[in-house]
This record gives C-alpha cells, sequence and structure tokens, in this order.
C-alpha cells in the first residue's frame, strides 16, 4: 500500500496551546514509516511545519504521490500529545485542501483517543486511530481493503459507516520496547535548528528528538496520558544508542528525550557520557539521588525541567504526586542538580489555594541558587486526565469544549507565551468550518 504521514503546518493563534512553537521531528509518523516500510509499503513522510510548506504544499505534495491512505496527526509530535492545541483547525484545513486526493483519511493523536466520534465529525476523515499509533497504523495498511466492515478487525478505531459511527475498542498500547532507530532525511535535520527547552546556550548545530522511554509510573491528577502513553515502557538500550548515533553523525548537537519522565538510567548515561552531545530532560528531582545527579551532569544534560507543582505537601499530596520528598529535600536537590546542569526549572502549578507570598519567597530561594522557577500556570482540564474525570466522569462527545469553557471561566491570566486572549473553542473550530 501507498501510505502518506501528514504533520500539517500548525498555527497557534488564539489557543491555549502553552508549548513549544517550534518545529519537533513527528516521531509517531517516523515510527510508523519505519513500521511501514519493514513491511514492503511504500510511504510519504511530510512535515509541513518543519518543511514550511502550506495546506496547500503539503496537500499537493501528497496527491502526487497517489497513497492508498493518508494519515495526519492531531497534535504536534507525541512530545505536545499531553498538552496539545485542543482545537482541530490545523488538521482539518490540510483535510479540506486535501479534498479526497489522498485515498482514506486517517487521524491519529490524542483528540480522537479520549473522543472518537465528534473527532471524525469535526474533521471529517474516515478513520480515527485511538491511542498509540504507529503498530495500528501498520495494521490497517496489512488489510486487504479498508471497507467499514474490514476494519472491525482491528481494536482501537473510530469507523465512519454510513451515517453510523462503529469503535472498535478502547485505545491501543504499542509495545515501543524494540521501536527501530529512527533515520530521518538530511534535510530535515539541517533545517531543524531548534534546541528543546535549552537556555544555556545558542544552538551549535541541530537539534533533535529521541524517546528513550514512554509512559509514566505515576498517575498525577494534572496529567493528560489515561489514553496513551500511560504505563512506563524503556526502549532497548542498543536501538536508542543506535539512533542517537545516527543523529550524531547527520551533524546533531543537542537532542531532547521526550520521555513523560526521564528516570534514573545508569547504562544509558553511562553511554552518553562517551559521546560529543547535549541534551535536555524532563523528570521528578526527587527520584535523583545526589550521585545519580552528577552523572546526569557527566554525561551532558544541559536542561532540566522538573515538575514540583505545589510547595506544600498537602498541595502534591491533592494532585496524587506520591512524593515523599519534603518541600526543602526538592529545594536542594535542585540546587545540587543545579551544580552540573547549567539550566534547570522546577514547574510549578496554578492552584487554587496557594500562598502567593509562599510561592514567591520560594522561587527567590530557588532564583538565588541558579535555578530557574516558573510563574505558577493553570491546569487544562484535558480529557485524558484525571483531574477532567474527576470533575465530570468520562468523557463524552462535548468533552473538548466542556474543559476549554471551564479553563477560560477559571483563570484570568495565562502563561507568558499565550499572547493572545484564547477564543473559545467553538470560535476556534468554526474558522476552518469544523462543526
Amino acid at each position: 500500500m501507498r501510505v502518506a504521514l501528514v504533520n500539517p503546518p500548525w498555527d497557534y493563534r488564539n489557543s491555549i496551546y502553552f508549548g513549544c512553537r517550534e518545529p519537533h521531528l513527528p516521531l509517531e509518523l517516523g515510527y510508523a514509516a519505519a513500521l511501514l516500510a519493514a513491511s514492503g509499503h511504500e510511504t510519504l513522510l511530510v512535515d509541513a511545519h518543519l518543511e514550511g510548506l502550506s495546506a496547500e504544499a503539503a496537500a499537493d505534495r501528497v496527491a502526487a504521490f497517489a497513497p492508498a491512505m493518508t494519515v495526519v496527526a492531531t497534535a504536534p509530535t507525541y512530545l505536545f500529545w499531553r498538552c496539545a492545541p485542543p482545537e482541530l483547525r490545523v488538521p482539518r484545513q490540510f483535510l479540506d485542501t486535501l479534498a479526497g486526493r489522498g485515498g482514506t483519511t486517517v487521524a491519529v493523536g490524542p483528540h480522537g483517543s479520549a473522543t472518537p466520534r465528534p473527532v471524525l465529525d469535526k474533521l471529517g476523515c474516515a478513520i480515527v486511530v485511538r491511542g498509540e499509533c504507529e503498530e495500528v497504523v501498520a495494521r490497517l495498511a496489512a488489510l486487504p481493503d479498508l471497507r467499514p466492515e474490514t476494519l472491525r478487525a482491528v481494536p482501537g478505531l473510530a469507523v465512519r459507516d454510513g451515517e453510523a459511527v462503529a469503535v472498535t475498542g478502547p485505545p491501543q498500547a504499542g509495545r515501543f520496547t524494540d521501536l527501530p532507530a529512527l533515520r530521518w532525511p538530511d534535510q530535515w535535520i539541517a533545517r531543524h535548528r531548534h534546541h528543546h527547552h535549552r537556555f544555556d546556550a545558542a544552538p551549535d548545530g541541530p537539534g533533535a528528538e529521541v524517546e528513550a522511554s514512554r509512559g509514566c509510573p505515576y498517575t498525577c491528577s494534572f496529567c493528560a496520558k489515561i489514553d496513551f502513553r500511560d504505563a512506563y515502557r524503556r526502549r532497548d538500550l542498543n536501538l536508542v544508542l543506535d539512533e542517537i548515533d545516527g543523529l550524531i553523525a547527520q551533524g546533531v548537537t543537542y537532542v531532547y528525550f521526550v520521555d513523560e519522565i526521564f528516570l534514573p538510567q545508569k547504562p544509558l548515561l553511562e553511554a552518553l557520557v562517551a559521546r560529543d552531545l547535549r541534551f535536555g530532560i524532563q523528570t521528578r528531582i526527587d527520584l535523583w539521588k545526589p550521585d545519580m545527579l552528577d552523572l546526569l551532569g557527566a554525561a551532558g544534560c544541559v536542561s532540566i525541567e522538573a515538575g514540583i507543582e505545589s510547595l506544600t505537601e498537602a498541595g502534591r499530596a491533592a494532585l496524587d504526586k506520591r512524593c515523599r520528598a519534603s518541600t526543602d529535600d526538592l529545594a536542594e536537590r535542585l540546587i545540587h542538580a543545579r551544580r552540573t546542569v547549567p539550566f534547570v526549572q522546577a514547574n510549578l502549578i496554578a492552584v487554587a489555594g496557594d500562598d502567593p507570598d509562599l510561592v514567591a519567597a520560594w522561587r527567590d530561594r530557588l532564583r538565588g541558587q541558579g535555578v530557574w522557577a516558573n510563574d505558577p500556570v493553570p491546569l487544562y482540564p484535558y480529557p485524558s486526565s484525571p483531574d477532567y474525570r474527576r470533575l465530570w466522569g468520562e468523557p463524552d462527545d462535548r468533552a473538548w469544549e466542556r474543559a476549554h469553557a471551564h479553563y477560560l471561566g477559571q483563570f484570568a491570566q495565562f502563561s507568558d507565551i499565550q499572547d493572545e486572549r484564547p477564543l473559545p473553542l467553538p470560535e476556534l473550530e468554526a474558522a476552518c468550518g469544523c462543526c
């Protein structure tokens, strides 16, 4: 089968999206392409965001390939599935522009994983994949045809069947541990000048994103991972190092590990010590002992984003952090990490009842030791988070609209990088014809 895989040209204007707006490698589409190629399928991978393509240019390239199936992402890479833009206007615009020239259309991402039926309606596509997508996409390509009756044999889909919608099962989780080492086109790497979440130095070469583990053993109330990237799995170390060595050979000088939680892993860190590479991670500082923090710095880590969330034990307990360290212990470990890692950030979440004076004093203390603590950001109750389900139960067809309205009504100020006042979801999606 000929399969096109597309990351559309993202546009975040008036979105609540507070993630990084720079292009990043579309890992999920890369894995899918690798699995498809290994099974003898012909693939076209288009990253309109990274390549600077308009929706029209991307659609024309797909149409020229004449695929039997086109897969489009509803979030800008696995890195941001947990904090995706809620609106679907960008993938919808791409599919509208493609206008039936891409064969059977398939949507993958966090939106359809939680609420498949409205995503089918909003995008007007034929199939929605629920959960981690790479292995499911490969299964779709192996089918004799993509008729609704045939698709019912594949779990984790939502399929349009005339006026009805058939859901073939819950979100799927991939095996992940043996996903092949990804190889990216030289021209993509050359264009990837962004070093994600790096602040100690200007980029001295191309950057990239890599995945050493997936999922997280914790169930913090705010984390949107119930429907994807949930259970913790560690990728085969040799495959990870093979991928990293390929990137270094292409000139990459910095990688960001997209792992939900980069846990201490001595063999990986010792292998990185011997390589000329810098990297960034997100983690929980309470899980690192001083000797492992020293090894982390020696391995080339230049950026740590550590989730502290609340400065009180009661606040962390309310968020289901299951953190055994005291606030003082957390501060000491952050300060210890800063001795060898040039940028260390303590993430804070805006929680009702926080003492602003306590937050300000703690931030000043950490800043005095070279650790940056952000201005607490408001929570968005994503449908795949425990917080959403505590508030409203299992997500229904209006889940995204409900979460969005709640978020806009709760806070008067938003993240520093949200330049424009976020718009209600119906307004954002109406702009491209979503209903």
